[in-house]
């Protein structure tokens, strides 16, 4: 039985107290990351990455093994969204994506993070992708708004 499209874009949203442009800061500043990853993969990333533009590539330090990885960010718009797909170091994407959308509402922001693994087609990763799931994005999004305090 193969997996659909489907059950390879994994999401979850809710609403936090907090202008679209301040959450940005913390999603868009690699260094800021490791204190509200969800999945608990993100072990530091060096300080001046700030990602500005499509195009750009930040490299992240995860935890367990300590292997660096390159982002290179795919969609971005300041303020609103911006998504990355990661790869080893020196090499193309492996084929995920993360992706953040911000959208005002209220006094506040509806903030949706998106696991899409859509194009992963090797082997030896699908059972890790398989693993995230909505819990652990909703836990970078609950993260977050903790460091806002809202």
């Amino acid at each position: 039985m193969s997996e659909t499209d489907a059950v390879r874009v994994v999401q979850a949203s809710r609403f936090i107290a907090a202008p679209a442009d301040v959450i940005f800061e913390h999603i868009a500043d690699p260094a800021k990351q490791p204190a509200w990853d969800g999945n608990d993969n993100l072990a530091e990333a060096a300080d001046g990455q700030r990602v500005r533009a499509v195009g750009d590539i930040f490299s992240m330090t995860l935890t367990g093994d300590g292997a660096v990885r390159e982002n290179h960010v795919v969609e971005f718009e300041e303020g609103r969204r911006i998504a990355w797909k990661p790869a080893e170091q020196g090499k193309p994407p492996i084929g995920h994506l993360w992706r953040w959308e911000l959208e005002p509402e209220g006094e506040g922001t509806r903030v949706t993070h998106t696991y899409d693994w859509t194009q992963l087609h090797d082997e030896t990763r699908l059972q890790r992708a398989r693993r995230t799931q909505p819990a652990n994005l909703l836990a970078s999004i609950d993260r977050l708004a903790g460091l806002l305090g809202v």
